[in-house]
């Protein structure tokens, strides 16, 4: 049974004018896995170091489980530089008492093909990334907390942490823009806005559902809130009749509602992004041509041919370490390879997103890293003021004037961004740009890549964001040889040929996949598709032909049943929203996920019937 790890109740923290938290309620039960959202410096870090006792509340109350245990994976692990991978892991010992941990840290080690004798000052960002999570998890903790773990991981390293993840046996919290990754892990999600926690059950895509139903109440209610203000002020200007004395209590309830009013956190507006597209560079953008490259012996790239076009959108995929960055170099002209040719199209202007935005100078404003010496920034046919430019990227104008230092992560990665989309380019690369970004600027830069009219090369580890920009997917197969493929992330698995470390689970005979279907992508004999298949079945039962009356009076009703159970649901999705009823009524929680649960089979079901209904109908 599920036990209360740590409840907040009104917690306030506050850095500066708007508070962190606010008045804030959690509760955290032992077999949750929670996935925590909000925009860049909602305060989302700074929540899990009150979680595990770095930071101290302002005020209010924490209660923790006694003898709780938690273990943290910052967003950059600080390790010991002079200790090896498996003393790290280790820790002391003799202070623990937990004298079976080395056996724990062995199988960690052997799990993730670590090398337990190298020294840590040598590691890559992505091995110093899994020995940080391998240490947590070493700790056997009740509570595991972790800030955007999947960043510098390659995809082995994802699928590897969503594994551990779903067969752990504490409770976890973790902040990450990786929708995917979210899907398959969380069974909560939690969204800190404004200084406040709002609670939805299920995964991401089900906040996302939710998420739109909770804004437009809360705009209606605002709504209605302003407009009763509104008619207040009005008859507030009145004078004489606000003055008597019968009135009195109606000049309170104003005075109430402004303050009300002005104590409101309003939503900060969206990024607005927007290219300065450069001169079109010719159609043909690169030709390579039996190129081969290596260092020493290390083969990087191996006999590869491929042209890119102008407008394409190329992801490199594959593990850290691979030779992306090399390869990149080599298709840009900036490499010359060992063997083969590279043929560069005309007009080339390129752009880049460092994923160590290293080429930002710390002493230098904001501003002035946008545009050195110039009040106004060009973006296509479009002129506008710096500061104006930098609104569109939720810089204010005061945080214009301050020196990048004081910059956080997910900052620094929109001023990268600003500079980029300020210059005029016609090829884009694009070096893990979603790290530090949150999840509504991700949306907004996919939307706004897809309509790029130039050339994209895009490496990213996000799965989701190569499955919604790219158009084609270089990837690395092993021993310097890459494949090329078209779609993104989920093509790519349908079609590549899976090395061992990345080998899906295979499929039990007669199971659909890759071992069903022709060459050509037809359904083999095997599956059974002939006269007495089930898609033959289903053709002989779906003739078209006039609905039954009482099946028509069944498909005219099922919008308002539908609507009906949505309205259900939301009312119970606000009903959990209440941080203080996992505090209060934990099995009234339980007890209205499954309602939820059992709501959301029920619509499975009939807009399944719906489109059956539909299909007879029409044939």
């Amino acid at each position: 049974m599920a036990v209360n790890l740590i409840t907040l109740t009104d917690v306030q923290l506050a850095y500066g004018h708007h508070p962190l938290l606010d008045h804030a309620d959690l509760t955290v039960q032992s077999d949750e896995r929670i996935g925590l959202i909000g925009r860049n410096g909602a305060g989302k870090s700074s929540l899990l170091k009150v979680l595990d006792g770095r930071t101290a509340p302002d005020d209010g109350d924490i209660k923790r489980l006694g003898g709780l245990r938690v273990a943290t994976v910052e967003q950059e692990p600080l390790l010991d530089e002079s200790a090896t991978v498996f003393e790290t892991l280790c820790g002391d010992i003799n202070e623990s008492e937990d004298w079976v941990r080395p056996a724990r840290v062995q199988a960690l080690i052997d799990e993730l093909g670590l090398d337990g004798e190298a020294s840590i000052a040598g590691l890559s960002g992505g091995t110093r990334k899994r020995v940080a999570l391998a240490r947590a998890l070493a700790d056997e903790p009740d509570l595991l907390l972790l800030d955007e773990p999947t960043n510098h991981l390659d995809f082995v390293g994802i699928d590897w942490l969503e594994k551990r993840l779903l067969a752990a046996r504490c409770a976890v919290i973790l902040i990450t823009h990786d929708r995917r990754f979210l899907d398959v892990v969380t069974t909560r999600i939690i969204e800190l806005d404004r200084g406040r926690l709002f609670s939805f059950p299920g995964n991401f895509s089900d906040w996302q559902r939710r998420k739109a139903e909770w804004l437009q109440a809360e705009q209606q209610q605002n709504a209605k809130f302003d407009k009763v203000l509104a008619q207040e002020e009005a008859w507030i200007r009145k004078g004489v009749e606000a003055r008597r004395t019968r009135n009195e209590g109606r000049v309170r309830r104003l005075e109430a509602l402004r303050r009300e009013r002005a104590a409101r956190r309003e939503r900060v507006g969206n990024v607005n992004l927007a290219i300065a597209e450069g001169q079109r560079s010719g159609k043909l953008v690169a030709e390579l041509t039996h190129v081969s490259h290596a260092f020493g012996e290390r083969i990087i790239v191996r006999d590869l041919s491929t042209t890119i076009m102008r407008q394409d959108r190329i992801g490199l995929i594959g593990p850290n370490g691979a030779g992306k960055t090399t390869l990149l170099k080599i298709i840009l002209g900036e490499l010359s390879p060992d063997q083969g040719q590279v043929r560069l199209g005309v007009n080339l202007t390129v752009g880049y997103f460092d994923q160590m935005r290293a080429k930002l100078e710390e002493n230098v404003t904001v501003a002035d890293t946008i545009s050195p010496g110039s009040e106004w920034v060009e973006i296509g046919d479009q002129r506008k003021h710096i500061m104006s430019y930098l609104e569109d990227f939720l810089f204010s104008p005061a945080r214009a004037h301050s020196p990048v230092s004081s910059l956080s992560g997910g900052e620094r990665a929109r001023l990268v961004l600003a500079r980029l989309f300020a210059r005029p380019t016609n090829i884009l690369v694009m070096d893990e740009p979603t790290n530090d970004l949150d999840i509504e600027t991700l949306e907004l830069l996919e939307t706004l890549l897809q309509d790029y009219q130039g050339t994209v090369l895009l490496v990213s580890h996000d799965r989701e964001f190569l499955n919604n920009v790219v158009t084609q997917t270089l990837a690395y197969e092993g021993n310097g040889r890459w494949g090329e493929y078209v779609g993104g992330y989920d093509e790519w698995l349908a079609q590549r040929p899976a090395p061992p470390a990345l080998q899906p689970a295979r499929k039990a005979p007669g199971e659909a996949g890759a071992q069903g279907a022709s060459s050509e992508g037809k359904p083999s004999k095997a599956e059974g598709v002939g006269q007495d298949s089930p898609q033959a079945a289903r053709k002989k039962n779906n003739r078209p032909g006039r609905l039954a009356t009482w099946e028509q009076k069944e498909l005219d009703d099922m919008p308002d049943v539908i609507a009906a159970i949505e309205a259900k649901q939301a009312e119970l999705a606000a009903r959990l929203a209440d941080g203080s009823l996992y505090r209060d009524a934990p099995d009234e929680v339980e007890e209205i996920n499954r309602t939820l649960q059992t709501l959301e089979d029920e619509l499975a079901a009939l807009f399944e019937r719906w489109e059956t209904l539909e299909g007879k109908q029409t044939g």
